[in-house]
This record gives structure tokens, sequence and C-alpha cells, in this order.
């Protein structure tokens, strides 16, 4: 099956973000094997697999089951698609001891699933409040604002979201109980700020209890420090943060592992984070999104303690 050939042949309301920074960064060649730990509506993953040729080498992961089942056109050329949270889906490959070229993490919600205000992602619908990526798993946002504790619910609310008045919306939430749906959220919260300004209010709540509901940073902590082991020797690395708690991650993973001189494992390949301005007068989420990269320069010691090394020209 051939792939399609225009770079932004996806979803008509998904647009990749930093694509053509990413293939840049990247550099695919033909013959590469692939992972996608966030696939989505394989925005990049088309891209990045229109130059290596090879879906039957690729490995597609998402934890929403809707996304998967719009890349029929990938699972019929080749490409596997795994329907796991990325953490568990890297857990499960370093056992098989597969290895890849090419990793791809675009980490956050998606476009599509902002858009679909039946997930309950967004106050811009009023929606049963989901926020979960995986439908089928898990406690739902609506739980953890009914259930858990003042004082657990405003930690979640400062740590995820840095907001400001964490406190008295914890607050507001739980005299408001119980709290159903997006709307009813988003009025608690708008009600604490009296006004609105360029960017809602509630926007920093929303944030924080769907990374909360969807352990985002909890996976992503448990998966940056396998991401060597199941990358070849010279294989890259690209992550996509779209807020500072998650590029924080990635900057400290990266940092870390290089920090370790002659046992460093993996090699930066941006010095600062690739941001882009063009790309966000068409797509709004872009105007978050940092890029970093990475690639493998060393494996481990073996068990006669040998190591090579490998720095890719």
């Amino acid at each position: 099956m051939t792939l399609p050939k225009n770079k932004h042949h996806q979803n008509k309301n998904h647009i990749p973000v930093l694509l053509d920074e990413v293939i840049e960064l990247l550099d695919p060649l033909q013959g590469e094997s692939y992972l996608d730990l966030t696939v989505g509506y394989g925005g990049h993953a088309k891209a990045v697999l229109e130059k290596t040729c090879q879906p039957q080498k690729a490995v597609l992961v998402d934890r929403d089951r809707t996304a998967l089942a719009s890349l029929g056109d990938l699972r019929d050329a080749g490409a596997s698609l795994v329907h796991k949270d990325f953490a568990q889906a890297v857990h499960d490959i370093r056992l098989s001891e597969e290895r890849f070229d090419i990793i791809m993490m675009d980490l956050g919600v998606s476009s599509p699933q902002l858009d679909n205000g039946e997930r309950g992602f967004s106050f811009r619908f009023d929606a049963p409040l989901d926020m979960r990526m995986d439908q089928t798993a898990g406690k739902s946002a609506k739980d953890l604002v009914n259930d858990l504790p003042e004082q657990v619910l405003a930690s979640i609310l400062k740590e995820y979201g840095e907001e400001p008045k964490a406190k008295r919306i914890a607050r507001a939430i739980v005299n408001h109980r119980p709290v159903s749906t997006t709307s009813e959220l988003a009025d608690i919260v708008e009600k604490i700020y009296r006004r609105r300004g360029r960017i809602h209010p509630a926007t920093r709540t929303f944030q924080a209890l769907r990374i909360a509901t969807n352990g985002e940073l909890e996976q992503l902590q448990k998966t940056l420090p396998l991401i060597p082991e199941i990358l070849n020797e010279g294989g890259r690395l690209a992550a996509i943060s779209f807020h500072s708690l998650e590029d924080r991650l990635v900057k400290r993973f990266l940092k870390t592992e290089f920090d370790q001189g002659y046992e460093a494992r993996m090699r930066p390949l941006t010095k600062k984070p690739i941001v882009s301005a063009s790309q966000s007068v068409h797509n709004p989420r872009a105007r978050s999104a940092k890029l970093r990269g990475a690639v493998k320069i060393k494996q481990k010691q073996n068990e006669r303690g040998m190591t090579n090394a490998y720095r890719r020209n």
C-alpha cells in the first residue's frame, strides 16, 4: 500500500505540531524502524514513514481507541497498532528486546481530543467531565473532583496547573459537589476570578485535572529512563511537550544522561528547545510546543565491561 503523499493529509481537525522541524531533527532514512509512543491521528508517523518506506517496521502506540481506529491505512500497510499507554508499551518493548532507530513522543492532549466536546477535555463545550485519554480505564476527572479531599485537590491544581488560587478553587469545588460537567467546573473557577482575560481562568484547572486523570507526568517519569534501552545505536528520539512540567522532565533527563561523560548513552541534538512561530498562526496549540531531541551514542556496558561508542555523522 502506498502512503498518502501530502504531509498534511491527516484528520482534517488535526495539524501535526512542528512537523517540518521533527522531520529535520529525526532525519529518517530508508529502511529504518520507527516507534511512535503517542501516535494520535498519525500526523508525525505518516511523514516519518514516507521517508523510511518501511511501515512494517513501525509500532504505533496510543491509549485512545478512537485515534487508533483512524489509522486503518497504516495498519493495512503493515504497521503494528498497539492500544496501551506509552509507559506500559515501553516496559513491554524493553522486555521483548525489540529495538528502534527512531522514537517519537508528542506529549499531552491532541487537538481532535480537545475539539471533541463529548470527551470532556475542554471548557468550550458543555459535556460530561471525563478527560480520560483511554475511556475504557481508570477514574475520570468527574471522579477526582467529587471524591478527592479538598487538600489533595488543591495540591493537584497547584502542582499540575501552577494555579495561584488552587486552595480557593478546591474549596469552591468541594462546596459545589456534585460537579458533573465541564460547564459546571468552568463556572466555579470563573466566579473565583470574577473576570475573564485573554486566557480563560479555568485553563490551568482543566490542565491540572487532565494531567492527574491520565497520570501524564508519572508516565513520562517512568518512560524516559528506558528510552536509551530500546534505541539502536545512532537511534534518535524526538519529544514535543506543551507545558513547562513536561519540558522540564525531558530537559532534565537529557542533561542527566549526557552529564555522565564516558558513560553517557544519549547526546542532545538540541541545545535549546525548537519552537515554531509561523505554525502557531494556523494551529494555536503549537504556540506552547517545544521540541527536544537526542541521539543514542553508546550501548550500556556488556557483561565483559566493554562499550561501543557511536556518533552519528
